[in-house]
């Protein structure tokens, strides 16, 4: 064997009670799971538990897996796969112009790192970047907004005929490419502007390639069930699988409402729907300011909606959905200033901006909330990030708790604060939600973080620790394995996590992170129904 971990708690990923033994790897996979192993290196794993590796269902670390390799915000908790092409909006497929275009959108998620190679255009290309060595392993979603972009622009209106020929052509080619299915971000431009038909002809496509449909849905405030019943409708009618994104119920309008969720998805699945989901284990979310805006302010892209807040009328107009209506950026729900927290800032006379809500900003600048918020969008081109916080605890346990619920980090990796759920995802669930509140019992938390995310993934030989399969696992202390990423200090690794192996290889040895790169890419082997 290369590596013997001797004497672990295997944690197997399935469910089952752990047991005692030791798992021996040898190039690349679990070669034995047995009672007495030897191999050039032996690991005591004496009161630890060894588990697969996670998987982050729902991740952003699109440009920064590439842009910055060491990639510790994830090894370091455990993750060894992650989703990416999340939320409708990622970098492939694209041309010169979209690619221009989303550089700038998504610089509050990603950043726009200087000098940066972007020697890719179609998702081929991107896997294959990937595939020169990463430190995780990561699977792609074709997004759905960048779909229209590439074929229909940044126009609100339905897609024509020829339009959506044209989606379904690049999305079906990507799929065959190696994208494990299609993202969505229904509250974010020019993804929110589809209609349901476009939605079921683009999943109907995804559904015959073997992929999966994960939508950010239309609203995850007011109106949100119905939104969610969308979701099921759309892919009932597709015929295909539906993975539901950062699946909660925010806003105070939401409060206490996850079983009713639960109960939508219990029927749906109980109809024979296929449906699983994914949460992460904290109450605020994250995004870009920009994404609260109406959809209207946004049409045409970042210079029309620039242009749109250099006007007094149409700042007004802004101004009232906002803050008085609700706009769909804003899930449908008026905002509240005291909630939003800006957390990433592209200039520098704007840092003392960061850590404090736009309410507090706007005070201590002596004007008006909204007032700020324009003027903080303009500067920055759009690039501001921020956190909502707007979630709900009972909520938040209700949701994880489900049998087709699986984690996602929906984390961020850049700014100046960004949210601790980045660093801190995998950890907090081991150490909250199993150790300190018992809402999960440690057999079922990796499940729900390692072996059901696999098969969502259909990968049948990861997710498991399982003689055959891939070595990708995870070495944790159960007593103190945990989160250190606070809302102050984001960028603090795990604590309790001594090993991370990916694909055979120690990513972090001994709590150290070594200069490995082992990640590839996995992709989609579905043929064309």
């Amino acid at each position: 064997m290369d590596i013997v971990f001797r004497g672990a708690l295997v944690v197997d990923g399935t469910g089952a009670p752990g047991y005692r033994a030791d798992v021996g790897v040898r190039a690349g996979r679990i070669a034995a799971i047995d009672a007495r192993l030897s191999g050039r290196r032996e690991v005591d794993a004496g009161g630890l538990v060894l588990a697969p590796g996670f998987v982050d269902m729902h991740s952003h670390s699109d440009l920064q897996v590439l842009a910055n390799p060491e990639h510790l915000a994830k090894v370091s908790q455990g993750v060894t796969t992650e989703v990416l092409g999340q939320d409708g909006l990622s970098y492939a497929p694209v041309d010169d112009a979209v690619l221009a275009a989303l550089r700038g959108q998504l610089a509050g998620w990603n950043d726009d790192p200087e000098g940066f190679d972007w020697d890719w255009r179609s998702v081929g290309e991107y896997l294959d970047r990937l595939d020169r060595g990463v430190a995780v392993n990561a699977a792609y979603l074709v997004p759905q907004g960048t779909l229209r972009m590439l074929c229909v622009g940044w126009d609100d209106r339905p897609a024509t005929d020829a339009e959506l020929a044209a989606m379904k052509t690049v999305l079906a080619e990507s799929l065959r490419q190696g994208a494990m299915g299609l993202s969505s971000g229904l509250t974010y431009t020019p993804g929110m502007y589809a209609s349901e038909r476009e939605l079921v002809e683009l999943c109907r496509v995804t559904g015959e390639w073997g992929g999966y449909y994960s939508p950010h849905h239309r609203s995850y405030g007011a109106g949100a069930l119905e939104a969610y019943a969308e979701m099921v409708a759309v892919t009932r009618e597709a015929d295909c699988p539906l993975h539901l994104a950062h699946a909660t119920m925010n806003f105070e309008v939401n409060r206490g409402r996850a079983g009713e969720l639960l109960t939508l998805l219990d029927d749906a699945i109980a109809a024979g729907a296929d449906i699983t989901l994914d949460t992460y284990p904290y109450l605020p979310g994250a995004t870009y300011l920009s994404a609260l805006l109406p959809s209207w302010s946004s049409e045409g892209g970042a210079d029309a909606t620039l242009r749109r807040l250099s006007d007094v009328d149409t700042r007004e107009r802004i101004r009232r959905e906002v803050e008085d209506t609700g706009s769909d950026g804003c899930h449908g729900v008026p905002v509240d200033w005291a909630a939003i927290e800006i957390n990433g800032v592209r200039r520098s006379e704007h840092a003392h901006l960061v850590g404090l809500s736009v309410a507090e900003s706007a005070r201590r600048a002596g004007v008006a909330p909204a007032e700020l918020f324009f003027d903080v969008l303009t500067a920055e081109r759009l690039g501001t990030s921020c956190l909502m916080h707007v979630g709900h605890e009972d909520n938040v346990r209700a949701i994880m708790r489900h049998p087709a619920h699986t984690g996602g980090s929906d984390g961020l990796l850049v700014g100046d604060r960004p949210h601790p759920r980045a660093w801190g995802t995998f950890p907090r669930y081991l150490a909250r939600y199993v150790r300190e509140l018992g809402v999960l019992s440690l057999e079922e938390c990796v499940a729900h973080l390692t072996g059901r995310a696999a098969r969502r993934l259909r990968l049948t030989d990861r997710g498991l620790v399982r003689e055959g399969y891939a070595a990708d696992l995870v070495l944790f202390d159960p007593e103190t394995v945990a989160d250190t990423a606070t809302f102050d200090e984001p960028r603090q690794a795990a604590a309790g996590i001594p090993y991370v192996v990916v694909n055979g290889v120690p990513v972090i040895d001994g709590g150290t992170r070594t200069d490995a790169l082992p990640g590839r890419s996995l992709r989609n082997t579905g043929s064309h129904a």
